[in-house]
């Protein structure tokens, strides 16, 4: 299924995983400053604009599960559909040094116009997949650059993110990356708590089985990478869960 704001590919596939990349797309809606948000195109095709070979992982994961996926179709920088809706970063004015000239004066109603036209349908698809049957668990696809403006180079080749308040996934998958040789963040890049983020509003609160992972993104720039790291990502969730006793 295509909206506005989501794609939905496979949402009757037989997995118990929904594969979900909340910033799939670099996409400006035309209704917004004309489809520009008034910054380079090398900056949009940057990863403060998207996930970078994400999507593509993504599709090529829940392929080789059998798993229904989404897609966000929206730039992150339009707004964030992994932020919560009071996060001062869920409409950024700057992000890694680039400032956002469209989001400078985007005051409360131009936040509200693009809450309702894609944040609010996001989710609201986001979770009719997740709650489609009582078992889900949810495994999360982002990419991360190498290395951000003034800051050390990142060493790990894969990130697994998990919440504190649910480790029944995360450090097993941990474990099993780091046995098959791949330098792996534990809760690295990032933490893999975040109130209001996606994860929060629709695995945690719910209590679904969930994992955050995160590719080193010149890793997947290329559809070879991505075929690769899928390839890979499913011969290790593939049965994860009943390794897990889940």
């Amino acid at each position: 299924m295509t909206a506005e704001a989501f794609r939905t590919i496979g949402a009757d596939r037989p997995s118990r995983w929904l594969i979900t990349c909340d910033h799939a797309s670099n996409r400006v809606p035309d209704w917004i400053n004309g489809g520009d948000l008034g910054i380079a195109p090398a900056d949009m095709a940057r990863h403060i604009a998207y996930d970078v070979g994400a999507a593509g992982l993504a599709r090529r994961l829940a392929e080789r599960l059998g798993a229904p996926a989404i897609l966000s179709d929206f730039s992150r920088l339009v707004i964030d559909p992994n932020r919560g809706e009071d996060d001062p970063t869920l409409l950024m004015r700057i992000y890694d040094g680039t400032v956002i000239p469209a989001n400078r004066h985007a005051g409360p109603a131009e936040r509200q116009r693009r809450l309702d036209r894609l944040y609010h349908p996001y989710h609201a698809a986001y979770e009719a997949l997740a709650s489609a049957r009582p078992d889900r668990a949810i495994c999360a696809i982002h990419s991360f650059t190498r290395q951000l403006r003034g800051r050390p180079r990142r060493p790990w080749a894969v990130g697994v993110l998990y919440s504190h308040r649910d480790e029944r996934l995360g450090k097993a998958l941990v474990r099993e990356c780091r046995d098959l040789g791949w330098i792996t963040g534990d809760n690295e890049p990032y933490s893999g708590h975040l109130d209001g983020d996606s994860i929060d509003r629709h695995a945690l609160a719910q209590g679904r089985p969930n994992v955050l992972i995160e590719v080193r993104n010149d890793l997947i720039a290329d559809a070879a990478g991505q075929e690769l790291w899928a390839t890979r990502l499913a011969g290790l969730l593939e049965g994860f869960l009943d390794r897990c006793g889940l």
